[in-house]
């Protein structure tokens, strides 16, 4: 319940505040256009890198590998794009950190901690 506070109230106030102050600041029609070049951005490393993801994820599976790491990878890069694609910098900021992959290394295994936070508490079941 407070993740759905966060990202349906607090987020986007946040957003809007950045929005006014970029406007003010910068000019309504530079910040137009920043969000639209971040938004175009994102889709192309999203297409980019999830091709690549893919290529590796299906090189893992013939390898006979279990692909968890790359789909790691390719959840950070999905989560990542849509954040850049949608208008706002506190979420552009977000996305950048999810679609690089320097910094998609750090972020990695706290993801994994959350997931196994997860499946200790019994709320994912893996059979």
């Amino acid at each position: 319940m407070r993740f759905f506070i966060l990202v349906f109230i607090i987020l986007p106030a946040l957003e809007i505040g950045v929005f006014l102050l970029s406007g003010k600041t910068i000019g309504v029609w530079n910040t137009v256009l920043i969000i639209i070049f971040t938004g175009i951005l994102g889709a192309f490393l999203t297409k980019r890198q999830g091709l690549e993801v893919m290529r590796k994820a299906q090189d893992a599976v013939r390898a006979g590998y279990p692909p968890g790491d790359v789909l790691l990878d390719g959840i950070c890069i999905f989560l990542g794009g849509s954040l850049l694609i949608s208008p706002g910098f506190i979420t552009d900021c977000l996305g950048l950190i999810l679609l690089l992959p320097p910094t998609r290394k750090l972020i990695k295994p706290l993801l994994i901690k959350w997931f196994q936070r997860w499946i200790d508490k019994r709320t994912i079941y893996i059979d």
